[in-house]
């Protein structure tokens, strides 16, 4: 499964504890993180500043459903379940 561009759903539902540009505690679960853009697009996208957390994301069925909705749901639900 390829990545639905603008989604944007893995930058927002999960904690990332590693730190960001910009944010360096990293982001708690459900805050947009200061990389995505207007249009839920990776800032840091292709570049060695990108966490390895979110480099090593690979979008599959069960964690990004069929659209964005069902992304943000199944990725917060995931990140109740495990914290």
């Amino acid at each position: 499964m390829n990545c639905r561009v603008g989604c944007g759903a893995c930058c927002i539902a999960p904690s990332i504890t590693s730190p960001i540009p910009g944010m360096p505690e990293g982001k708690p679960a459900g805050v947009r993180c200061i990389q995505l853009d207007q249009h839920n697009l990776c800032l840091l996208f292709g570049k060695p500043e990108r966490p390895q957390v979110c480099s090593q994301f690979h979008a599959t069925p069960d964690v990004c459903g069929d659209n964005r909705e069902q992304a943000i749901w199944l990725i917060t639900n995931l990140e109740q379940q495990t914290s």
